[in-house]
């Protein structure tokens, strides 16, 4: 017989996650002598200690954090088997994840969410946001279900499906007050090397990240999406490639000077990805709804601008 249940899985998973007995039960909707009962039995079932107590304070022993290692892959399997069974029944996921890549507003896709709701209220969404590789890892480790906007090639390996949406433009820019914007000619390595680019941090967590304009050896401020770089580079603080539609609204306002580089960033091709063999009725609508031949248009009006910081 089974001494393990799932819900003691979740109960440890919870306080380890919350840090005390009592926080995981309000997240768990469980009073703490319930709690307290569930982990006492595992720890009596087991014949093994799960938590270090030190006041309201626990903290996983040895034996407790492999336990909890390998149920959370029990309890993700358990999750999986769920939502399975539910689609099975009713055609329609539970729950639909969405990445977008962080160059794109969640905005663009508020007529969609709306139109959606219309005719699937029984599924929840959850929009994801991640950058450069990040953006695909999410697809493949099923953090996501779709892709909406992926930068660059996907990864090799397969295991899903890739269409392209369009192609945006970049421009390098710089702030008017920035010592580069004085100098007349195209820009090399050299003169870079001496100055500071704004980077947007790669969300990748196992694959290779990505590095977009960065010299070897490069003073670097690592920001965490495009809209606080384009604030930075407005603000002065380093360089770096923009947006094209975006950069030229900047540019056109005075607030940033496109300047020209020996070596300019091509233009990137953006996807619409999904995973080979997912077919609920919720990843169909949304596949059919990503596939409109404005969509890449919408995105794109949802680019960075407008400077949410104050002036330096």
């Amino acid at each position: 017989m089974l001494r393990l249940s799932l819900e003691a899985l979740q109960i440890v998973d919870a306080i380890d996650r919350r840090g005390s007995f009592s926080s995981a039960g309000k997240e768990l909707h469980k009073v703490p002598s319930t709690i307290s009962y569930t982990v006492a039995k595992l720890e009596d079932d087991l014949g093994v200690q799960v938590f270090q107590r030190n006041g309201p304070k626990v903290m996983l022993t040895a034996a407790g954090q492999e336990l909890l290692k390998e149920g959370r892959y029990l309890l993700k399997a358990a999750q999986d088997l769920e939502h399975r069974v539910r689609r099975v029944a009713s055609g329609w996921e539970t729950e639909l994840a969405i990445g977008l890549d962080s160059v794109f507003s969640a905005l663009a896709l508020a007529g969609d969410i709306t139109a959606f709701y219309k005719v699937a209220q029984q599924t929840r969404l959850r929009l994801v946001q991640e950058t450069l590789s990040g953006t695909w890892e999410a697809l493949l480790e099923r953090r996501v279900d779709l892709l909406v906007g992926a930068p660059g090639d996907g990864p090799p390996g397969g295991g899903y499906i890739a269409q392209p949406l369009g192609m945006l433009d970049f421009v390098f820019a710089v702030a008017p007050t920035h010592p580069l914007a004085a100098i007349d000619r195209p820009l090399t390595r050299g003169d870079l090397q001496h100055h500071r680019a704004v980077v947007v941090a790669d969300s990748a967590r196992q694959l290779a990240p990505r590095t977009v304009g960065l010299l070897l050896g490069q003073d670097a401020l690592t920001v965490p999406g495009m809209q606080v770089k384009f604030d930075y580079q407005v603000l002065g603080l380093g360089f770096g490639f923009l947006p094209g539609p975006c950069a030229r609204a900047a540019i056109a306002r005075g607030l940033l000077v496109e300047k020209t580089v020996e070596e300019p960033k091509p233009a990137e091709t953006f996807y619409l990805a999904w995973r080979v063999g997912e077919d609920g009725a919720a990843l169909r609508w949304w596949m059919a709804r990503m596939r409109e031949p404005e969509l890449f248009a919408r995105l794109t009006r949802y680019l960075p601008g407008e400077p949410s910081l104050p002036s330096a």
